[in-house]
């Protein structure tokens, strides 16, 4: 107290002496001077603690807070950071309403999904516990949410009116042999953004003598008019087979192919008898090429005369094309394929114990490293016979065909469509773990043709092609 009261007299311009120093001796006795210190010393301290309670309101009001910015319709979290604030109670944000995102006080959280991009300032409700009377004020924060790349992208509908109009998109579920197959084909975003054309196309049929084919082609971007080339090119050869006596020779040269194959492997250990063996597989599997290769050489002759009567160049069709012709055997499936361009054919066993690309793609770290089918070159090419392969499979659970707009975000590179890892995640990824939470239900034959439709429409920065995807599959 005495110390009190020397600073008391001295802030009252009493000036040290020996009476003022004797006074204060006789004071610090003094019952009431006592207790009117004590009561100063409390209020003092008051003061301070309600200076301290408005002291940390300020320093929160002042506090810069990054609040991280929000992405249009994907979820959002946002928690608080009150370490250096803890008397501070955040009540509650204003201006949240209306965007999709709430407020959590127990966590200090802000969650939820935001409907659409925006760019506005969240008002936070705030006041210190230790104010008997809650008195609130409030911090203004700036909060942005990013637009959804999708929402950018125009999707204006193609001129019906314009030569060869086709459907933006459109999707088939059918039979296949003792299988079910899914088609889906997407206008890319960046023929929708222009209202250009869906240059993809497919065709699939039954084909007399218990066979089917389906077939797939992807029309150059750069031309004209390779929506129609992509038409033509897989409807042309999927009714070029629909040809019984065709189709009666392919399966007796199919059953002569596998009874070949069996044998030579039963005779493996005799020299003369294996050589005569692949030999006769050699000579058996060139004749069934040699049937494709006519279809195919007929097809580009269709191309070529199409050019001519329409007054176009025949540049101005290329496209792809990959197709697949099966039978169901007693042995198992016999697949015949073949390719040109850079899109896949796979087939994936029960459990990925087997993956297996059907087809050469043809890729090239240049745009122009794509070939097709209305190049005259590539009949000339010694690879042409490599386009054509025969497949045996006692069983298979899936086969794939699809587009580049498909294979380069999902696979990337052409090494990873034979990788069970890629496979696993890419059929993951049809099952719904995706951003978009969408799944392609193979056991929902009502609906999955517009699953598949939506699930094309992932996003992947850079993809923005045409999207075809053709799974042959059992139930």
């Amino acid at each position: 107290m005495e110390k009190f009261l020397q600073q008391l007299l001295k802030d009252n311009h009493f000036e040290q002496s020996k009476i003022v120093d004797n006074t204060i001796l006789k004071l610090v006795d003094n019952v009431k001077v006592s207790d009117l210190t004590k009561a100063i010393t409390s209020i003092k301290q008051q003061i301070i603690e309600i200076f301290k309670m408005y002291k940390s309101k300020e320093e929160f009001k002042d506090k810069y807070i990054a609040l991280t910015n929000a992405n249009a319709k994907k979820e959002y979290e946002y928690i608080f950071d009150l370490s250096e604030f803890p008397d501070i109670v955040i009540k509650e944000i204003r201006n949240l309403e209306g965007i999709g995102l709430q407020f959590e006080t127990e966590t200090n959280k802000i969650f939820g999904i935001p409907i659409f991009a925006n760019t506005i300032d969240l008002q936070i409700v705030f006041y210190n516990k230790t104010d008997e009377n809650q008195s609130e004020d409030i911090k203004t924060l700036p909060f942005i949410i990013n637009p959804d790349p999708k929402d950018l992208w125009k999707n204006l509908p193609s001129d019906k009116n314009l030569k060869y109009a086709k459907e933006d998109n459109t999707a088939l579920l059918s039979d296949f042999l003792d299988k079910k197959i899914v088609v889906a084909s997407k206008r890319g975003r960046s023929h929708a953004h222009e209202g250009l054309f869906r240059d993809d196309h497919f065709c699939m049929k039954a084909l007399p003598d218990n066979w089917a084919i389906i077939a797939v082609a992807d029309g150059a971007g750069s031309a004209k008019y390779s929506r129609q080339g992509s038409k033509i090119a897989t409807e042309f050869i999927v009714e070029s087979f629909n040809n019984e006596e065709i189709l009666l020779h392919l399966s007796e040269l199919s059953k002569e192919y596998f009874n070949h194959k069996s044998t030579a492997k039963e005779s493996q250990n005799v020299d003369n008898v294996t050589q005569q063996k692949e030999n006769l597989i050699l000579k058996t599997k060139s004749v069934i090429l040699n049937i494709l290769y006519k279809h195919i050489k007929n097809l580009h002759t269709e191309l070529t005369k199409f050019a001519q009567d329409e007054n176009i160049q025949l540049k101005e069709l290329h496209t792809t094309l990959i197709f697949t012709i099966i039978k169901k055997f007693d042995f198992g499936y016999i697949i015949l394929s073949f390719g040109v361009g850079d899109c896949p054919i796979n087939v994936i066993s029960k459990d990925f114990e087997e993956i297996k690309l059907l087809n050469i793609m043809d890729i090239g770290e240049t745009s122009g490293g794509t070939r097709f089918i209305t190049m005259p070159e590539i009949f000339n090419n010694t690879d042409m016979s490599a386009r054509f392969d025969i497949h045996i499979f006692e069983d298979f659970s899936k086969l794939f065909l699809m587009t580049d707009g498909i294979y380069d975000p999902k696979f990337v590179t052409e090494n990873k469509l034979e990788d069970s890892a890629s496979w696993k995640s890419f059929m993951n990824d049809l099952n719904g773990e995706n951003e978009d939470h969408i799944k392609v239900d193979f056991n929902d034959e009502e609906n999955i043709q517009e699953q598949l439709l939506k699930w094309m429409d992932f996003w992947s920065k850079g993809n923005h092609d045409d999207r075809t995807l053709a799974i042959i599959y059992q139930i």
